[in-house]
């Protein structure tokens, strides 16, 4: 059964999007069945991806409202070698329908069940805040993976979305772990960077990524080209740095298999 993993951080304008959809292309170029699921009302992942948000068929707001399936939702990127479920403005108003809804914090978790044989990899893209959507993503995932910049705000705002993944555990999902913490927006030459990143390894071990994801202005354009990085520009930075960490992520799944 595939695993489920959902990319968040509560503060935006961190790469969760970009790492989303890099990450899902990175482990697809290395033979995973992969499905990104997009929870943002932005419907960012999907445009990344290649998809027009307003078009598809049926959405992840769908899903969420049982008024499509998953395997309705599903749509291939051939050219990527992923699948995608869309997420368009429509979430919006969906969270709003989900208040009054039965089950309305499991809706993500039971739509996604009968696909998950099929994948390798699920990959959630969260909206930048603690909401009823992300509080779907959290709920249906196995693991939390986390994308921060290396500024001493953001050491404030891990602190509390830890909190708020242990008050998740304690109540709805026992079985949450945290996959990883993943470095973004990095430039090493900078005094903040290396003192955030030591405050990381200290606290949070093996549970950092020793891959981080650098600055890098090809990461930033190819989304305006509905293509992973590694299919806009293979040879910059920011492809190679996805590539690494997808590679990380497989060593490290192997070596949980191990244990």
């Amino acid at each position: 059964m595939g695993k489920v993993i959902a990319v968040t951080n509560q503060k935006g304008g961190v790469g969760k999007t970009t790492t989303t959809v890099n990450l899902a292309a990175s482990l697809a170029a290395k033979q995973c069945s992969v499905l990104l699921v997009d929870l943002d009302p932005q419907g960012n992942a999907a445009i990344g991806c290649g998809l027009d948000k307003n078009t598809v068929q049926f959405s992840s707001c769908d899903l969420l409202l049982e008024e499509a399936t998953a395997i309705e939702a599903i749509v291939a990127i051939k050219e990527i070698g992923l699948d995608v479920i869309a997420g368009n403005s429509d979430l919006t108003a969906a969270e709003v329908a989900l208040m009054a809804a039965d089950n309305k914090e499991s809706r993500l978790l039971k739509g996604l069940k009968p696909v998950r044989e099929r994948y390798d990899f699920i990959l959630i893209d969260c909206p930048p805040s603690l909401n009823m959507l992300t509080l779907n993503a959290l709920v249906a995932a196995d693991s939390v993976l986390i994308p921060m910049q290396c500024e001493y705000y953001a050491l404030e705002g891990l602190s509390a979305l830890m909190e708020t993944l242990r008050n998740i555990q304690d109540t709805v999902n026992s079985n949450l772990k945290l996959e990883g913490i993943l470095r973004t927006m990095v430039d090493t030459r900078s005094r903040l960077t290396k003192d955030v990143s030591q405050q990381l390894f200290k606290f949070f071990d093996q549970k950092v990524y020793q891959t981080s994801i650098p600055r890098n202005i090809r990461l930033a354009e190819a989304p305006s080209h509905g293509l992973p990085v590694r299919l806009y520009d293979k040879a910059s930075r920011g492809a190679i740095a996805y590539e690494k960490l997808a590679a990380e992520f497989l060593a490290n799944e192997k070596s949980r298999e191990n244990e």
